[in-house]
């Protein structure tokens, strides 16, 4: 199973874009992860998909054997320089390079809508010792903020389907957890939220990391870039995005 195009071409452009620009995770729900699923000093963990490494970075503190999965090859090398120390590995979700039971708790960050669901679940099941722990998180922006949901529209966001991007806000991953069915227990779930502290040009390196964005031409991303700077003129030099976090933890049996 290969990476998806958009994912592969998109975050191989917009790396650098992607580091800048995407937030990271609230202490509470990264807490909470490192507690549902155990992870500390003497365990195998694996953060699966880790991107630029987010959620690695913040998973590496606890002394766990950490080791990064990350397909496209301009993202895993920034994991080098974000969370110095941890094995970064190049594999997908649905063939990582463990041998069967040999983890303890793998965690996903803003990516399994990318995975082929069941392959994956299957995969992370193979992996997983027995009672070893899958956590998954997502940070979303919080429309409910006027400008945020402006910010929406400029980006098409409703309109990502045409670029073939899997996501979408309608999902109820713990439900679909337990519709794929696999060696995995009933899912708990955490709600919090976070606010990512940025300028004008943060914001618009956040946009610009985004998949189906980053395939542009260099005018329409100037265009758009352009445009966003527009959208945040009146709220000043900051432009904090609010985002709405969402964990979910589920165990093999």
């Amino acid at each position: 199973m290969g990476v998806h195009d958009v994912a592969e071409s998109g975050f191989g452009a917009a790396a650098e874009d992607y580091e800048k620009g995407r937030p990271s995770y609230p202490a509470d729900v990264v807490t909470w992860l490192v507690d549902r699923l155990d992870i500390g000093p003497g365990r195998r963990v694996v953060d699966l998909a880790a991107g630029t490494g987010k959620l690695t970075r913040l998973l590496a503190a606890t002394g766990a054997e950490l080791s990064a999965v990350e397909p496209v090859s301009a993202m895993r090398d920034k994991i080098d320089t974000t969370a110095p120390g941890v094995v970064a590995l190049d594999g997908t979700a649905e063939d990582l390079p463990f041998d069967d039971g040999s983890i303890d708790a793998v965690t996903v960050a803003q990516a399994f809508h990318w995975f082929d669901a069941p392959v994956a679940l299957a995969e992370i099941g193979r992996v997983l010792r027995s009672g070893g722990g899958l956590g998954l998180v997502w940070n979303e922006r919080d429309v409910r903020e006027p400008w945020v949901a402006e910010l929406s529209r400029l980006i098409r966001w409703n309109e990502r389907g045409r670029w073939q991007v899997p996501y979408t806000l309608e999902v109820d991953w713990g439900a679909r957890l337990v519709e794929l069915g696999g060696p995995f227990s009933a899912p708990e779930r955490i709600d919090s939220g976070f606010r990512h502290p940025m300028d004008p040009e943060t914001l618009v390196s956040r946009v610009l990391s985004t998949s189906y964005v980053a395939t542009q031409t260099s005018a329409e991303k100037a265009a758009l870039g352009d445009r966003v700077r527009e959208l945040v003129a009146p709220l000043g030099g900051r432009c904090d995005l609010p985002y709405v976090t969402t964990a979910w933890d589920v165990r093999r049996g």
